[in-house]
C-alpha cells in the first residue's frame, strides 16, 4: 500500500427517503447514549459493475498496519489492488458503492491522523479524485454512505455525531447525534444506547442505526423532513423478547440491507433483513451458538457471507434463501468472504503482503471446495507511518 500524506476527496451521491415501518412509537425513557460501537471493518461489497473488498494487511497492528482496497470487475476473472495513493490507510477503509465501477472511499482515522480523507473513483480504482474531509469516521464498517442518484453523502462520526456532504467540495454539516436521536419519540421507544451505521434509503433519506436497550425493537430510523422515525422491521415472536443490535446497514441499488444481532452470549441469533420499496423481508435467523462475527459482506442480488470465529463461513443467497454453511476456510491471518457480481463465492486470505483469493467450486454430490485462483504481492511500505 502506499502511506503518505493523507488525500482528501468527496464523491457525488443523492438523498433518498426510508418510509418503511417497524410498528407505532411509543413512550418510554431514553437510555444513555454512548458513542459509536466498534465492528469488525473488513468487508467485501458487490454492486454495479464491480465487486470491492477492504482487507488488512502486514502486520496485526500499529504502524505496519495497512488496510487494502482490491477490486473484481463484474465477470473478471481476477482481483486487483485499488487502494487509494497518497494516503496513509491504517485505519482501514470505509466503502460507499455507486453504480458501474464507482465508489466513494474514506479513511478511518490511525495513528497521527485524526480526520478522515474521503476520495472517489468512477473507473474501478484507475483515477481517483478529492474534496473535502470528513471529521472523523467512527470505527464500524458503514460509517460512509452515498445517496443513490449523485450529489449527497452521510456519514457516522467517531463523536456520535452523524454529518451529511453535499457533493463536490462542500464541507459536511452535522445531521444529528447519538445524544439527539436517543431523545426522540422513535429513539426512547427503543432507549438507543449506540449508533453504529448510516446510509441512505434508495429513495430518498437519510438511515441510521444502532443498539436498542429495550426488547423486540430494530433500532432503525429514518429521517423524513426533518424528524426521525421509527423504520426498522419487526422481529420474529419468538425473538421479541430479546434486544438487538445492527451490525450493519447498507445500501446495494434499490435495496437496503441490515444484518441484525439479536439477543445476547451462546443464545445470540443473527438475521438479515431487507428493505425493497416500503416493504421490509427477514431472513430466517442463524444460530451464533457463542461464535462472534468477524466480517460481514454482501452481493448484489442480497446475498450476505459471513466470518465467524472459529473459521467458520455461513452463506445466505438472499431473500427467501436460508444459510448454508460453507466449507472450513482457507488458511490465513485474515479472511474476508466476497459474492462478486459475476457470481460465486471467493475468499480472501491475507498473509502480511500476501493476499490469496480463493474460489468455492460445487463437486459432486452436494460438495463444494476451495480452489486457489489468484495471488497479489502487495507493495507495502513498511516503517512508512512510523
Amino acid at each position: 500500500m502506499r502511506a503518505g500524506l493523507p488525500a482528501v476527496a468527496v464523491a457525488g451521491v443523492a438523498v433518498a427517503v426510508l418510509a418503511a415501518g417497524c410498528g407505532s412509537v411509543t413512550g418510554g425513557s431514553a437510555a444513555p447514549a454512548r458513542r459509536p460501537a466498534s465492528l469488525p471493518l473488513a468487508t467485501s461489497l458487490a454492486a454495479g459493475q464491480a465487486t470491492w473488498a477492504v482487507v488488512p494487511m502486514g502486520t496485526t497492528s500499529g504502524p505496519n498496519l495497512f488496510w487494502q482496497l482490491f477490486e473484481l470487475p463484474a465477470g473478471g476473472a481476477s482481483w486487483r489492488l485499488a487502494t487509494p495513493p497518497d494516503v496513509a490507510t491504517n485505519g482501514a477503509i470505509a466503502l460507499g458503492v455507486q453504480a458501474g465501477q464507482s465508489l466513494v472511499a474514506g479513511i478511518h482515522p490511525s495513528q497521527l491522523l485524526d480526520f478522515s480523507p474521503v476520495t472517489s473513483t468512477p473507473d474501478g480504482g484507475r483515477t481517483w479524485s478529492t474534496g473535502a474531509p470528513n471529521p472523523g469516521l467512527a470505527d464500524v464498517p458503514d460509517a460512509l454512505g452515498t445517496a443513490p442518484r449523485g450529489g449527497q453523502l452521510i456519514s457516522l462520526n467517531r463523536s456520535g455525531s452523524a454529518g451529511l456532504a453535499r457533493g463536490g467540495n462542500s464541507s459536511w454539516t452535522k445531521l444529528t447525534s447519538t445524544k439527539a436521536l436517543a431523545a426522540t419519540p422513535a429513539g426512547r421507544a427503543c432507549q438507543l444506547t449506540e449508533l453504529t451505521a448510516a446510509a441512505f434509503e434508495p429513495s430518498g433519506s437519510p438511515v441510521l442505526a444502532g443498539s436498542c436497550g429495550r426488547p423486540g425493537v430494530a433500532g432503525i430510523f429514518a429521517d423524513q423532513g426533518g424528524s426521525w422515525h421509527a423504520a426498522g422491521p419487526p422481529l420474529p415472536a419468538t425473538l421479541s423478547g430479546r434486544t438487538a443490535r445492527v451490525l450493519r446497514l447498507t445500501r446495494i441499488g434499490t435495496r437496503l440491507t441490515a444484518v441484525l444481532q439479536v439477543g445476547a452470549g451462546h443464545a445470540a441469533s443473527l438475521l438479515t433483513a431487507w428493505l425493497t420499496g416500503s416493504r421490509w423481508t427477514l431472513s430466517v435467523p442463524l444460530q451464533l451458538a457463542g461464535r462472534s462475527v468477524m466480517s460481514s459482506s454482501f452481493g448484489s442480488g442480497g446475498g450476505t457471507v459471513l466470518v465467524l470465529s472459529g473459521g467458520r463461513g455461513e452463506l445466505l443467497a438472499g431473500p427467501g434463501a436460508s444459510w448454508q454453511p460453507l466449507p472450513k476456510l482457507p488458511p490465513g491471518r485474515t479472511v474476508t468472504l466476497a459474492l462478486p457480481a459475476g457470481g460465486g463465492v471467493d475468499a480472501l486470505a491475507t498473509d502480511r503482503s500476501l493476499l490469496t483469493a480463493w474460489r468455492l467450486h460445487s463437486g459432486g454430490a452436494g460438495s463444494a471446495t476451495w480452489v486457489k485462483a489468484q495471488q497479489i504481492k502487495v507493495p507495502i511500505q513498511y516503517g512508512s507511518s512510523s
